[in-house]
């Protein structure tokens, strides 16, 4: 076939598809999180791991590693004995989202009550994964959103509903996981090789926090509106249900039989000197440090695009209140740092207050947008005016730190969400700093008070002495930035040029920015 002929098909399929749409929702049964889960062991060691003078109710460790935040997902997935409740973005098709669907099988098959709650934008590829998952005793899959084209990559499925672009452009963006409403962990990371050190070319540095205590019913609680709100379809009104359930069981448990990350192979503890979850919930208690926390959920309604949103919603609004709030020092790590007018608005007051402010991002090599790297790199040179500190991971120089895993032979990508205000707060969850994340998707962060904590997190920010990353600086025409590399000899090196910005990059960036608004991003 000639190329106008595919074109001419194309275009042909385009409108006749960009015309579907979604089936009727029908009734769906609302159910909420268990609290009458006290006597689960979950729920008990989460008791005994909380000292009788301890600074709050609700327990915080950090997940650094890769390996670790897996780990602790599968752990408690097998010690839950009521519930499982998951929220995610993305759940990929490879090993590490083929094991954490085997983890729920298993639990359903000992009784436990699994609901599974995915955005639909990249869930093509797992739809057979789920319906087979779904057929398993125990466990309903709903999908967010879903788009009206259920075959094909994200970026065509999006084509081929241009009809309803304006609703599917808004995703679900949240990750959590709750065990038996007694413990949950959250923060940036979706369930793909890359997310937990698996990948062969690139893994993202990222960061989860397990909790216990009030935190997790409130955590519960917005996954339960999310549940049950209208913007949610059960899996079953969007697919058809399998013919053969017996079949589709067969051939799910088939394929996730001989899945294997290889996480045995980890270190016994990570960077902060902890000893792994499964560990520890062997040993009864949980090494916890203990505060309070505030939850910030989008609501779900806010992928509506009716309501036409200017202003950031729960999830970044809770964020920057305390951010704004900062009387001494605020540290920002975003991979997608986009700050807008608002964001410079509150840089230029932060610095009139005299508080000190680092922003920590990617760099143009190990970011994995480089679209969302050009907005940001609009704003660099006023926010260094501002005198905030900037500093950028270089893809190379993070293989040298350990603080967040092994990266082998792979690149690091920056992937955490976090800031540490005053040395009291620490924010974490799914929120990017940039438009998308303020009134395009939703989210979810959670606001940590809890000092313990935030130490920990500044130690692995700066406990390398920032040698993975380049630091930015003006040179005295207050105009040219300058990129400075310090080696695991201390000696420091410093460029005008911006590292890894190859030319053919710069136009396909130039290109694609044409088409791309920055609220986009």
């Amino acid at each position: 076939m000639s190329l106008s002929a595919r074109l001419l098909a194309w275009m042909l399929m385009l409108l006749i598809t960009g015309c579907a749409g979604l089936p009727p929702r029908g009734p769906v049964e609302a159910s909420q999180a268990y609290t009458d889960t006290d006597s689960t062991s979950l729920a008990r060691i989460a008791a005994a791991s909380r000292p009788v003078d301890a600074a709050g109710d609700s327990g915080f460790r950090l997940l650094p590693t890769g390996e670790f935040a897996f780990t602790a997902r599968t752990a408690l997935a097998e010690r839950a004995e009521r519930s499982l409740d998951a929220q995610y973005y993305h759940i990929h098709t490879d090993p590490a989202g083929q094991t954490f669907l085997r983890e729920l099988r298993d639990a359903a098959l000992r009784g436990v009550r699994v609901r599974l709650l995915v955005d639909d934008f990249h869930s093509a590829d797992l739809y057979e994964s789920l319906l087979g998952l779904a057929a398993h005793p125990n466990v309903q899959v709903r999908l967010f959103n879903p788009l009206p084209v259920r075959a094909g990559s994200p970026l065509l499925r999006m084509a081929l509903s241009w009809n309803e672009f304006d609703r599917i452009n808004h995703r679900m963006h949240n990750k959590l996981f709750v065990a038996d409403n007694a413990v949950a962990v959250y923060g940036g990371r979706n369930v793909a090789d890359e997310y937990f050190m698996r990948h062969g070319a690139a893994n993202f540095i990222d960061l989860d926090v397990l909790s216990t205590g009030p935190v997790v019913r409130e955590l519960s609680k917005a996954f339960d509106r999310y549940w049950n709100s209208e913007q949610v379809y059960p899996l079953h009104a969007v697919l058809a249900a399998p013919a053969d359930p017996a079949q589709a069981r067969a051939d799910f448990d088939r394929k996730v039989r001989s899945v294997d990350l290889g996480l045995v192979r980890h270190p016994p503890t990570d960077p902060l000197d902890q000893t792994s979850v499964p560990a520890q919930l062997a040993e009864g208690r949980l090494q916890l440090s203990f505060g309070s926390a505030d939850v910030f959920a989008d609501p779900p309604t806010k992928v509506e695009a009716s309501l036409g949103l200017r202003e950031p919603t729960a999830a970044m609004r809770g964020q920057l209140d305390i951010i704004g709030h900062a009387k001494s020092e605020v540290a920002i790590v975003s991979p997608y740092f986009v700050p807008s007018e608002i964001g410079m608005r509150m840089m230029g007051e932060a610095a009139r207050r005299g508080g000190r402010a680092m922003i920590l991002t990617n760099s143009l090599g190990s970011t994995d947008e480089p679209l969302a790297h050009d907005a940001y790199s609009r704003y660099r040179v006023e926010m260094l005016r501002l005198g905030m500190e900037l500093y950028e991971l270089s893809p190379d120089l993070s293989r040298l730190t350990g603080n967040f895993g092994s990266f082998g032979k792979s690149i690091g990508r920056l992937h955490v969400k976090a800031a540490t205000v005053d040395q009291r707060w620490l924010l974490v969850g799914s929120v990017n700093l940039d438009a998308r994340s303020a009134v395009v998707n939703t989210e979810m962060a959670v606001a940590i008070d809890c000092p313990p904590i935030v130490k920990q997190a500044m130690a692995l920010i700066a406990g390398d002495g920032y040698r993975s990353m380049y630091k930015l600086r003006l040179r005295n025409d207050g105009r040219t930035i300058e990129w400075l590399q310090t080696d695991e000899h201390g000696r420091t090196t410093a460029t005008t040029e911006e590292p890894h910005n190859g030319w053919l990059l710069r136009l396909k960036m130039w290109f694609q920015s044409i088409f791309v608004d920055e609220t986009m991003l």
